[in-house]
């Protein structure tokens, strides 16, 4: 039995329900489910004693429920679920002993429904994740039961992720009486969150090494996509934590191994998240950089991922890296409406984000910039109605050069 619960005040559960609603990936979930169960109705709901509230809704039968819609939790299995904590599948009403005479399917005209409970890491219950259609549908199998698990602790976990970072954005409203406790909170934060999340990512990769059908292939892949995000978020959160609590942005420079593969790497990583976008690669020869490769990689993604984001879709964005000028030169461009003169002039700031990015947390190209800054180099950006540019400067090395030197004055000397 689910343990007693505090009833949530109404501003709370309305905060819970807008909150559910701004995470992509619950979107992305009820469009996989569709897809694979044919089901055409799926939603996030909100569950307490006495409400029914919808977060999110993917409704392809027309029912009409909106995000923030209600309905009567007598007249729910929801509530039954709430009560019990366990899941529901059926089938086919029809020919289901326990519901062929239920009240319930009779009241909404489904025959086939599957629902599972969403639970927050710290137990509490949040509500359901749910699907229903007029028509019978084979549910009852480990592949969609085990899907529906999958999806109902994804849920409960960017929830939680979510209002964790809603927490900490309120105490940025205040911050020069809370930064402390903001840059503590985010470090806990980012560590805390690397658990749950290296676990499912090892499920994943095991998962991925197994024979499996299209329909799990595309499981597979949502997921992937998400622990890509959220791994990005997370890497970005404790950098700036570092380097706000005094640790600065550890760099380990080396120049033993080449530049390129780092580069190829992150440039494809990218390519398979975004395989609808064009990226165009001028790659020079780079050679054995004193750098950080993996700080460098860092640069280019977040550049390249803000790239892809705001970018004209239909226009392919250009990763140009080069020597030049005794500099290792790397430019990310991409066409589109141009930065605002405002924006431009804080855009390597913290918690500075675009207007079509209301999601994130504003800290990938400050992270950039801090790494060049580490590195010695510098990171600018151009803005205009052709194209907007980064550009990441960094002088080669004195041993870089000196080699150079030496090198020039053997030729001479041999001549």
């Amino acid at each position: 039995m689910t343990p007693p619960m505090r009833v949530p005040t109404e501003q709370e559960l309305q905060a819970d329900v807008a909150r559910a609603g701004r995470i992509d990936a619950i979107t992305a979930m009820l469009n996989v489910i569709c897809r694979v169960t044919k089901m055409r109705f799926a939603a996030v709901a909100r569950v307490t004693e006495d409400r029914w509230i919808a977060c999110q809704v993917r409704d392809e039968l027309s029912i009409g429920l909106e995000p923030g819609g209600e309905l009567e939790i007598e007249t729910t299995i929801c509530n039954e679920i709430r009560q019990h904590g366990q899941a529901v599948v059926i089938d086919h009403v029809a020919q289901d002993q326990h519901f062929c005479r239920h009240p319930i399917p009779a009241r909404y005209g489904f025959q086939s429904y599957i629902s599972l409970p969403i639970v927050l890491p710290d137990g509490e219950f949040f509500g359901t994740l749910c699907a229903l259609d007029p028509l019978p549908a084979k549910l009852s199998n480990e592949a969609t039961v085990g899907m529906f698990k999958l999806f109902a602790e994804l849920v409960g976990f960017h929830y939680d992720a979510q209002k964790k970072i809603d927490a900490n954005a309120a105490l940025l409203v205040d911050e020069r009486h809370n930064s402390d406790l903001r840059e503590q909170f985010i470090a806990v934060l980012g560590h805390d969150l690397r658990n749950p999340l290296a676990a499912i990512s090892a499920g994943s990769r095991v998962l991925m090494k197994q024979q499996l059908d299209d329909q799990s292939q595309d499981v597979l892949t949502l997921m992937q996509g998400c622990i890509r995000r959220m791994t990005g978020l997370i890497d970005n959160v404790l950098d700036f934590a570092r380097g706000r609590l005094g640790g600065g942005l550890s760099l380990d420079r080396n120049a033993k191994e080449p530049l390129e593969p780092t580069l190829l790497h992150v440039i494809d990583e990218l390519q398979t998240a975004w395989p609808d976008r064009m990226i165009d690669l001028s790659l020079g020869a780079l050679g054995r950089v004193n750098c950080d490769r993996a700080r460098v990689g860092q640069l280019v993604s977040n550049l390249l991922s803000n790239a892809l984001l705001h970018g004209a879709p239909r226009t392919p964005v250009r990763v140009a890296a080069r020597i030049e000028d005794n500099q290792l030169a790397i430019d990310v461009s991409n066409s589109g409406e141009p930065i605002p003169a405002a924006v431009l002039d804080k855009l390597f700031y913290p918690f500075v984000r675009m207007s079509s990015e209301p999601h994130g947390l504003g800290l990938g190209l400050y992270i950039a910039s801090e790494i060049a800054r580490a590195h010695g180099g510098s990171l600018t950006a151009t803005s205009s109605p052709d194209e907007t540019r980064f550009m990441f400067r960094m002088r080669l090395t004195e041993a870089r050069q000196e080699r150079r030197i030496r090198q020039r004055t053997g030729r001479i000397a041999q001549q």
